[in-house]
């Protein structure tokens, strides 16, 4: 392997890691469970609200499913935004 292989090869594994570390801070961050934990609120709200007349254990047990299928798809967007704020943070 040539110096020039061996730079590039360095210069993966630094980006490698800066992305390990930001995924690192985002699965740890504040924002990311203050986010979870409004968006399943506001679920379970508009969920009890559809299904008040309803006593079905079924129906019941969707709700964390439905909360966090929805914040994960959600938080998505949250995030760029977050890697936004932090990236320039950072410079």
């Amino acid at each position: 392997m040539n110096n020039q292989e061996l730079e590039n090869e360095i210069i993966k594994i630094k980006q490698r890691n800066k992305k390990v570390e930001l995924d690192k801070k985002w699965e740890t961050s504040w924002t990311r469970k203050i986010c979870i934990c409004i968006l399943t609120y506001i679920v379970v709200i508009i969920y009890s609200y559809i299904v008040r007349n309803y006593d079905n254990i079924f129906l019941s047990s969707l709700v964390p499913v439905i909360g966090f299928t929805l914040s994960t798809l959600s938080l998505r967007y949250i995030r760029k935004i977050w890697e936004n704020k932090f990236n320039n943070i950072g410079e």
